[in-house]
């Protein structure tokens, strides 16, 4: 975990690589809206007041509130622990594509939460990393999600990366702040696709009225891009391939809907009745390409649609 002690006190450190449509927001503003995706409570004044008592960093330099973020910015928080948190390492199965010394990239489960929070501290694909690194892992994220660099929704299967140093972490953390990594997802859609392929270019924010909901909206949101094509049609439904070049909360689920194609089984963005008895939406992270913090070469990693994905695809073909 990334901890250190101040006059007694633990703390928890946290770092931010700064996007470009995040440039000239308030830092203040910025890292509310950081915490809140990363489940922590902490508000905004907090964080002024954070900042006041010097825990808020920039480069490595002191910085008040209200800094405009500039390109290149690292930012820094350090978090004086109100209550430590213990996360256990736990023996659960996890099938690993691949790992060395600085990464290590896992095909998650339909159904595995990725990192410990309110009501699943224990499970969770942390857990299994912990028990399976003996500890050894990135604690950029803050102690609930040592090595979690990006994260997918509990019931989204597929590829996920993970750091087991700082330095991966860094390196990570900024292919994904400069778009460029490699995401492709495949999903069922509703309300068979009349065309081949589209963008979806609209930002996405928080619903002020169901927090744990995101919409598109042109307020406290930020940039958020969907490209998708067709591999499938399979009458009212589509089988698809979307590709991410953002990464918000929700994001292929928001934006699909938003188009008037919510995912199959997705009860949240979509209808609360479903055709199939689904443990949520068809959405399968099938491929993950980034280039390694140390050698600097490319790699891709693709995993198999999983059983559940590939029976509706059999069911569907045999409706048309």
């Amino acid at each position: 975990m990334k901890k250190k002690k101040h006059k007694g006190v633990d703390m928890e450190v946290l770092k931010w690589a700064v996007e470009q449509e995040c440039i000239s927001k308030r830092i203040d503003v910025f890292l509310a809206e950081e915490l809140e995706e990363m489940d922590y409570t902490i508000s905004r004044s907090r964080i002024q007041k954070l900042a006041e008592q010097q825990y808020l960093k920039v480069n490595e330099k002191n910085v008040k509130s209200n800094y405009k973020l500039k390109p290149n910015d690292m930012i820094t928080l350090t978090i004086p622990d109100a209550e430590p948190v213990e996360i256990l390492p736990e023996n659960i199965d996890i099938d690993i594509l691949y790992e060395d010394k600085d990464i290590i990239v896992v095909n998650k489960p339909q159904g595995m939460v990725v990192h410990p929070a309110v009501g699943h501290m224990t499970g969770t694909l942390v857990n299994a990393l912990l028990y399976h690194c003996r500890g050894q892992l990135s604690g950029i994220n803050g102690e609930k999600r040592p090595g979690i660099v990006h994260r997918i929704d509990k019931d989204t299967s597929g590829v996920l990366m993970v750091a087991k140093t700082d330095k991966a972490h860094q390196s990570l953390a900024l292919q994904l702040a400069e778009h460029s990594i490699t995401r492709k997802y495949h999903a069922i859609v509703l309300n068979g696709m009349k065309e081949q392929q589209g963008t979806v270019d609209k930002p996405i924010g928080r619903n002020t009225q169901y927090r744990k909901k995101m919409v598109v909206t042109e307020k406290n949101s930020r940039n958020a891009i969907t490209h998708y094509r067709v591999i499938q049609k399979l009458g009212n439904y589509t089988y698809i391939e979307a590709q991410l070049e953002t990464g918000r909360t929700h994001q292929i689920r928001v934006h699909m809907a938003y188009i008037g194609h919510p995912l199959l089984g997705d009860m949240v963005y979509g209808s609360k009745k479903q055709p199939f008895a689904l443990q949520g939406q068809t959405l399968h992270a099938k491929i993950l390409g980034f280039v390694h913090p140390s050698t600097n070469q490319y790699m891709e990693f693709e995993t198999p649609l999983p059983e559940y994905f590939l029976k509706i695809i059999t069911k569907l073909e045999m409706r048309i």
